[in-house]
């Protein structure tokens, strides 16, 4: 049995050869796996800040549409409102905000989104709130509120009618 794997190994083409990968492959190898990681990474890092930013337009979308229902329901006989800050939304009661009130509902926006601009009825700043009116459910205050990411921005603007739309 020995004899025939020797001479079966001795008609390799490689039989000179040792076998195992030498330090100048192992070296060129880890190369090539920096390089697909290096372009990899980031590709994730945009996608994932995407993706927060998508779930921030949806948290916004969302808040005006609750208060505006609640108010439309006449729910607890008020009308509702948002507010907007830079890292959260606010639901609250009534025709103004109070802050610290325990009806108030926030919602976080997840980093690195964060709403940038808030321009109601001409006025613009980091921050802003709106109503709606019981009986028709028309806001308060219509316009635009921007959020962002380092790379990306969603505009989402707020009609006459309370309904909010994405640009």
């Amino acid at each position: 049995m020995g004899n025939f794997y020797r001479k079966a190994c001795s008609d390799c083409y490689f039989k000179h050869y040792r076998q195992g990968i030498t330090i100048i492959e192992l070296v060129v190898a880890l190369a090539v796996l920096g390089i697909i990681i290096s372009v990899v990474i980031p590709q994730f890092s945009k996608t994932r800040e995407n993706q927060v930013l998508k779930s921030g337009v949806q948290n916004i979308l969302s808040s005006i549409d609750k208060a505006r229902s609640q108010t439309l329901a006449s729910l607890n006989s008020s009308q509702y409102g948002v507010r907007f800050e830079a890292d959260k939304i606010i639901i609250f009661t009534g025709a103004s905000f109070i802050s610290g009130a325990p009806e108030n509902e926030t919602i976080d926006i997840t980093t690195p989104a964060s709403i940038t601009n808030v321009t109601l009825n001409s006025v613009s700043g980091t921050s802003g709130e709106m109503y709606f009116n019981r009986l028709s459910g028309s806001p308060s205050a219509t316009g635009v509120v921007t959020i962002s990411t380092t790379n990306y921005s969603k505009i989402i603007t707020i009609s006459a009618t309370g309904r909010a739309s994405v640009d």
